[in-house]
């Protein structure tokens, strides 16, 4: 069997986690393969809202294997948090959640650093979710850091020592001090937690799950145009978001990879600084926040928000190699007269252009807008696709036709229950 991938096509937040848990039951594993405690997947189901951040999306069906794979960073003492609001909450999560020994510590000292760091860089913030994720993937690079294996090594005490003290130096730099003495108790109590849980080599278990002829659902965090490499670098996060990180994140082979879903919403948002052609910084832009209640499930941010941009998506699908698109929120538009697409991006000598072009370039340049009718209907009772006024159905065409893939599911609420599949 094969492994499917799913990716987020813009900033981040599309709502990857809510298209996981209603694919989940589909598959037979869904593992995540990069990111850590930086990404927050909200569900809805039941009337209730639950935010993960790195445990996998399956986590609420007890037939799914859930994989935390070798390309997370994972902070110990959310992971433990996490899994006691799943406890509290009647999830049996801990026969079917294997860590990958090989995936890397988040360390306080790392969090410390994240900080001073973004605070050095004055006006020219990153935006940071201040999690420690670049710290982190920097060891992992500097072939210094400490992974999850490491836990269960008998000099484990002295590895992290001799990590805070290497941190300690990189803080000395900009005149600061780490001050971490007050997290380290609950870092320590939370890595004797870790130790009981089921830390593998996820590459074999994963591989040896293709080999029974099971099905995987590779699950990533943030989203394309936040890619280490492809995208608005610098304002990006440390991590592959694209499908190609699914490889090396999880361990199995290209030739394994079939369908590739990418989540995009019916407009655009973006947490943190960095370019945004689309970004609306009127009444219309606050409009959308309000009403998709745009504030981020990991900092509580308000996100920035615009319409939706058809070269940044084609781009994405370019890299990804999309076979099927989910629209998330469409119902977050259901208020408006007209909505606008953005088909080019116009540069000051007046040329245009499809293609995403390099941050120096897009900071020069304007999008160029479709406009087209709004729906001004709720989205939100609507169960059967075929329902769903014409406005919209004529948007979705659109879409299609412009970006060269299939919209497969629209989605038009929070709850499981508001996801339309379209033939």
């Amino acid at each position: 069997m094969p492994v499917d991938v799913l990716v987020g096509l813009q900033w981040g937040d599309e709502g990857k986690g809510k298209i996981v848990d209603v694919l989940a039951p589909t598959y037979d594993a869904v593992a995540r393969f990069q990111g850590g405690p930086n990404a927050g997947h909200t569900l809805y189901f039941d009337g209730v809202k639950h935010v993960l951040h790195q445990v996998p999306s399956g986590i609420f069906h007890s037939h799914i294997i859930n994989v935390v794979g070798n390309g997370v960073v994972l902070d110990p003492v959310v992971f433990r948090q996490e899994l006691q609001k799943l406890t509290d909450r009647g999830i049996d999560w801990a026969k079917n959640l294997y860590i990958s020994r090989k995936a890397q510590l988040i360390l306080p000292s790392h969090r410390a650093l994240d900080r001073i760091s973004e605070e050095a860089r004055g006006g020219g913030k990153i935006g940071s979710t201040l999690k420690g994720i670049g710290p982190t993937y920097q060891d992992k690079i500097g072939r210094t850091g400490l992974r999850v294996g490491d836990v269960l090594l008998p000099d484990f005490q002295e590895r992290y020592q001799e990590a805070v003290d290497r941190h300690a130096t990189l803080a000395a730099f900009h005149n600061r001090e780490l001050e971490i003495e007050s997290l380290e108790a609950d870092f320590f109590s939370a890595v004797d937690f870790l130790r009981a849980l089921q830390l593998v080599d996820t590459e074999y278990l994963l591989n040896d799950l293709l080999q029974q002829g099971k099905s995987i659902l590779a699950e990533g965090a943030q989203g394309s145009m936040l890619d280490i490499d492809f995208g608005t670098y610098p304002f990006v996060t440390s991590s592959s978001t694209i499908v190609a990180g699914a490889c090396t994140g999880l361990g199995i082979a290209p030739r394994h990879i079939d369908k590739v879903y990418g989540i995009s919403k019916a407009y655009c948002t973006r947490v943190g600084s960095g370019p945004f052609p689309t970004e609306l910084h009127d009444a219309v832009g606050e409009q959308i926040r309000a009403a998709g209640r745009e504030f981020g499930a990991t900092t509580g941010r308000p996100r920035r928000c615009g319409w939706i941009d058809l070269p940044a998506l084609r781009y994405s699908i370019m890299l990804n190699g999309v076979t099927e698109i989910h629209l998330m929120k469409a119902d977050v538009l259901d208020e408006f007269d007209e909505i606008q697409v953005c088909t080019h991006y116009r540069a000051a000598d007046g040329t245009e252009t499809d293609q995403l072009p390099d941050y120096a370039a897009l900071q020069t340049m304007v999008p160029v807008y479709k406009a087209m009718p709004g729906w001004r209907t709720s989205l939100q009772e609507i169960t059967d696709p075929e329902k769903l006024p014409k406005e919209l159905l004529t948007y979705v065409e659109f879409l299609e036709e412009h970006l060269n893939v299939p919209i497969r599911i629209v989605s038009v609420g929070p709850d499981r229950v508001s996801t339309l599949h379209r033939a």
